[in-house]
Order: structure tokens, then C-alpha cells, then sequence
């Protein structure tokens, strides 16, 4: 959706809150908020955006706010053909923005059903996450300066999201953002990591007394329980927890596949690694999780050409250069490590990550002449507690020298820090001269401990019914349109028809799809076209055109008319018309 001005920030919250809504509906695929806002201020045309997200329906739309009142439009775009088969637009006080965020994710979801098959979906899809319009509006706005994902915005983000908080204290959004905000800035080193951390957790926990099957929540506290307890159980818990609750949630899809990769179980991590591609494929970091899991399955010609890709297009992409040495490492590739770590900025690295790298270098190509200096600084370094990157490639570098005694001392020191560089480095390819020794299975175990995988829950449809209800619903739907005609009403829509005869809307789609078998567009057209054969052969109506006779049957497009016709009847409304002089 586009919008105008300074409203951005309010325009994306609406496009997100939509997105989010839609996506509750569990047969309804909906590309996640990342891809999506790829095209915003773009001029692609809809054949191009179809393909690269590879979906079948876009949805198009418009915000404009004038003071306290708001215009919105929507329409919905087949991708094959370009055609825009339904379009709205609505005039709201901004105060009524939850109602209708409800509203339009309800009527597009309506439309989707109508035009493409059975979706069963609740009576309200968009949640009100709070009765206050300023706190909602500092909330949003903390959305759109954090998604800009660097330190100076990712703090201007904690003061909206702290000032939604003092007008409204029991905003879960709110509490995630901050807990989001606090953590990006622990992990990527732009605030003292313990400090940083611990407000993370404070807000976690308000959080999840406010409501513990949040999804953001879920993921985040995966992510507090990797990098702060070294759990990967919790870790798995929390990412199955947050997947249960919302399965097109890309973040926790993408965090599953990678804990999986860490344990070494690829098959699952392809499952995961591959929804998550499937609802948000233009994501940078589902790209990142991709070349990762090709680094981490061995096929590193692939991993390589997949992270240049990534550099690319942001040659400062730093997890991106890691894992490409990595690759380049395993590939025996020593001359392009060493061009590729002098390209990068002193600011952009850490000296124990460059030092690391340099060890691992030295080790592989068995060069301990050079290698004795740059170790010796490397374990001077790791025996501090908080040396992280110290630990990890101290880890690989003795694994690579086979000196395994002193890599299973490491893994105990880390064992009793709660390192998530545990969970990190011991299933590493650069770590694998580890796998033969005796102990790797007991360790390995006690790393990555298995549990079963529940992240797959869906809801039981609440639209099935048995033989006799089936049987009474379909005698009294065919029996009003014998009587009542209602397909000529050109507004008559599934929810509609489904209020004429005392049914949900969910049981009525069920019906027609799969009893029927059509949906609600193919069963009410199909009626149309019966209704104008009829006029059209009456000499009566000899003086009236075919789409005025079309117009008496119900339609209300030109479009719509010629298309069902003929995919009903194989011919064009003049052929049938000749046929039948």
C-alpha cells in the first residue's frame, strides 16, 4: 500500500496489521511483511511482482490521511491476466482505524474465498492490540524506525515503543519491540551486552504475562534462551511455541531451520528452511539461513555463489563475510580468505573474529610455524569469560590440529559460562575432525538434547459436517435459489447468501467446494449464465443488448460476463446467440 507524506509509518502499520490478519487464515498462503514491502515506491508491473514472490493474487491499495480522517483503498489483481476483480475504497475517522483494519481483512478475505475456494476463517481476523489511538500511533511508529535495523534508529525505536508504554502499560507489541530493540543491540555489540540483555528479559516477562502464546514473544524468548542460557531445548521450545501459534510467522520459521542445521538434522531444517522461503523468498535474511544451510550440508560451491549474491547487494552484509570464509576455508581457498578479511573495514569486524579466521588459516593449510604466535594470542584471549568469538575459534582451531582433549576442556569451561558458542561452533563443518572421537555422541546429546517437533499444529476446521446437516444445508440452499432468484442481486456475495439461509459463511464455502464442487463465483455465475440463455432466445427481449440482458442477470462486468459465459458454455455470448437463430 502507498500513502502519503509523513503518514508512512501509519500506512505500514495498516499494510502489516492486514498481512498479519490474513495470514491467520490457515489455508490462505500470504507473503510475509519483508517481500511484501520489497515493491513499496516501486513501478513493477503485477506480472513481475507475481513471479517473484510466486503468488497468484495481489493485493494493491492506498492510505490517505486528511486530519482525523483516513481514505482507504483496496483491490485485488489476478496475476495472469493482469485483472482487478474486486476493488474498495473506504472513508473512516482515524479513530475507527482497528474496525476497519478488521473490516477490510475480513472483506478481502471474503473475496479471496468467493473467486478461488474454501477458507475458513473466524469472525474477526485483525486484533486491537490496545484502546488507545496515541499509544497505537507511538507503537507503530517504533515498528517503522526499528525495521530500519541499524543502532541509531533501533534506539529511537525503544523511545516510541517506551512512550506507548506510559499511555498504555499492558501493550504486548509494545513490550516485544522492546525486547527486540534491546536484544539487537546486545547481539550486535552496539550496548553493554549484560546490561542491554537484562532489559530485554524485563520486558520478555511482562510480555508473557500479558499473553505467553504471543508469537513475536515466543521467538524472542528462542532467541533469550539461545544466546543467554545456551539452551537449545528452551531455544526449541519457545521457536515450536511461536510456529504453533502463528505458522507463517518467517522469523520462527527461519529460527527452526537454523537450530535444526546447529543439531545437524538437515531434513527438518529444509522443511522449515523451505516454508519459510515460501512465504517471505525475498527476505535478506531467509537468503542468509539458505546459504547457511548449504554451508552447513557441505556443498559449498552452492553456499559460495549464494553469499556472493547476498554481498552482492550489500557488500557490508558481515554474517554474510563470515560464513564466505568459512566456505572459502573448507574449499581450501587460502589466497581469497586473505583477500577477502583485508577487505573488510577494522570497524565492521572484531579483532578475535579476524584472529580467529587467521588461525583457522594457518591450521588448515599446516602451516604451525606460522600459526604458534597468532594461537598464542588467540588462548591468551579466550581466557577471558566474555570472549566469545575467542572461545569459537579456539574451538575449530584445536578441533582442526586433532588436539580434542583441549577442545572438550574448552566445551566444559563454556558448559559452566552457558555460552550459546556451544551451540554455535561444536556442529560446525570447520569442528568435523571432532565427530570420530568417542566422546562426540555423549557431547553432542547434551548440546542439541532431542524433543519432538510440534511446531506443525493446525486448528481442526470448524466448516465439516456430518451426512445428515450436509444433506439439510444443500436441500435448503438449492431450494432458495429455486425460489428467491437471489443470484440476480449483482451484490450478492458469499457472507450475504450465507445470512439469506441461516448458515455460517464457513459451512456455506464448504458446502460449495466440496459438495458443490465450485466456488462461490463458479455456482452463482453458473446460475447467471442459465438466467441470460433463457432472455436471450425470448423475442421478447429482441431490442435489448447482450450486456444489458447480462446486467438482468446479475452481473455487473462486461468482464466477468464474456469469461464465465464461455467457460461455461465454450463459446462467446454472439456465438451462442447464432447457434440458437
Amino acid at each position: 500500500m502507498s500513502t502519503n507524506g509523513d503518514n508512512e509509518f501509519f500506512c505500514d502499520g495498516i499494510t502489516e496489521e492486514i498481512i498479519n490478519a490474513l495470514a491467520r487464515i490457515d489455508q490462505l498462503k500470504v507473503t510475509s511483511r519483508t517481500s511484501s514491502f520489497h515493491f513499496k515506491g516501486q513501478n513493477n508491473n503485477i506480472s513481475e511482482i507475481g513471479k517473484k514472490l510466486n503468488v497468484s493474487t495481489i493485493l494493491e491499495g492506498s492510505v490517505r490521511l486528511a486530519g482525523d480522517t483516513m481514505r482507504i483503498t483496496a483491490q485485488l489483481i489476478n496475476v495472469e491476466d493482469d485483472f482487478h476483480f474486486w476493488s474498495e475504497t473506504w472513508d473512516r475517522k482515524r479513530e475507527n482505524i482497528f474496525e476497519i483494519q478488521d473490516e477490510i481483512s475480513l472483506l478481502i478475505a471474503d473475496k479471496l474465498r468467493e473467486h478461488f475456494g474454501h477458507l475458513d476463517y473466524a469472525d474477526h481476523l485483525a486484533e486491537v492490540p490496545t484502546t488507545n489511538l496515541a499509544a497505537y500511533e507511538y507503537l507503530l511508529k517504533g515498528k517503522y524506525t526499528f525495521n530500519k535495523w541499524n543502532p541509531e534508529d533501533a534506539n529511537t525505536a525503544i523511545r516510541y515503543f517506551e512512550e506507548a508504554l506510559t499511555i498504555d502499560p499492558d501493550l504486548i507489541e509494545a513490550h516485544t519491540g522492546l525486547a527486540d530493540g534491546y536484544s539487537f543491540l546486545a547481539v550486535a555489540g552496539f550496548a553493554p551486552r549484560a546490561e542491554a540483555w537484562n532489559k530485554a528479559i524485563g520486558h520478555l516477562e511482562r510480555a508473557k504475562a500479558i499473553d505467553p502464546n504471543n508469537a513475536p514473544l515466543n521467538y524472542l524468548l528462542a532467541n533469550q534462551a539461545f544466546f543467554t542460557e545456551a539452551s537449545f531445548a528452551g531455544a526449541m521450545d519457545y521457536a515450536q511455541k511461536s510456529i504453533a501459534s502463528r505458522p507463517t510467522y518467517s522469523e520462527a520459521q527461519q529460527f527452526m531451520s537454523f537450530l535444526y542445521m546447529l543439531r545437524g538434522d538437515l531434513k527438518k531444517a529444509r522443511e522449515h528452511l523451505l516454508y519459510a522461503k515460501s512465504i517471505d523468498p525475498l527476505n535478506v535474511e531467509t537468503k542468509f539461513y539458505e546459504a547457511y544451510f548449504q554451508y552447513r550440508s557441505k556443498d559449498y560451491a552452492l553456499a559460495q555463489k549464494t553469499l556472493n549474491e547476498l554481498l552482492d547487494v550489500n557488500a557490508k552484509n558481515l554474517p554474510a563475510l563470515i560464513t564466505l570464509a568459512y566456505v572459502l576455508l573448507k574449499k581450501g581457498a587460502f589466497g581469497e580468505v586473505e583477500v577477502l578479511l583485508s577487505g573488510i573495514p577494522p570497524e565492521m569486524i572484531m579483532p578475535d573474529e579476524k584472529l580467529g579466521l587467521t588461525c583457522l588459516k594457518l591450521a588448515i593449510k599446516g602451516d604451525h610455524v606460522n600459526l604458534k604466535q597468532p594461537l598464542a594470542d588467540l588462548e591468551m584471549n579466550a581466557t577471558e569469560d566474555t570472549s566469545f568469538q575467542a572461545h569459537a575459534y579456539l574451538f575449530k582451531v584445536y578441533c582442526v590440529l586433532g588436539r580434542h582433549d583441549e577442545a572438550f576442556q574448552l566445551l566444559e569451561k563454556l558448559f559452566q559460562h552457558h555460552s550459546s558458542i556451544l551451540l554455535l561452533s561444536f556442529g560446525d563443518p570447520l569442528a568435523e575432525a571432532i565427530q570420530t572421537d568417542a566422546r562426540y555422541p555423549a557431547y553432542h546429546q547434551r548440546i542439541y538434547p532431542l524433543q519432538n517437533d510440534t511446531s506443525k499444529t493446525r486448528k481442526a476446521s470448524t466448516s465439516t459436517m456430518d451426512e445428515e446437516t450436509t444433506t439439510a444445508f444443500l436441500d435448503r440452499l438449492h431450494n432458495f435459489i429455486e425460489q428467491q432468484s437471489p443470484y440476480l442481486n449483482p451484490s450478492l456475495s458469499l457472507r450475504s447468501l450465507a445470512e439469506l439461509i441461516e448458515i455460517h459463511p464457513n459451512q456455506l464455502s464448504w458446502l460449495l467446494n466440496e459438495k458443490v464442487g465450485k466456488n462461490f463465483n463458479e455456482f452463482i455465475n453458473q446460475l447467471r449464465v442459465e438466467y441470460f440463455k433463457k432472455l436471450v432466445v425470448d423475442p421478447a427481449n429482441s431490442h435489448i443488448s447482450l450486456i444489458g440482458l447480462a446486467y438482468e442477470s446479475g452481473f455487473n462486468s462486461k468482464t466477468v460476463f464474456n469469461t464465465a459465459f464461455k467457460k461455461t458454455m465454450g463459446m462467446t455470448p454472439k456465438e451462442y446467440l447464432k447457434s440458437q437463430s
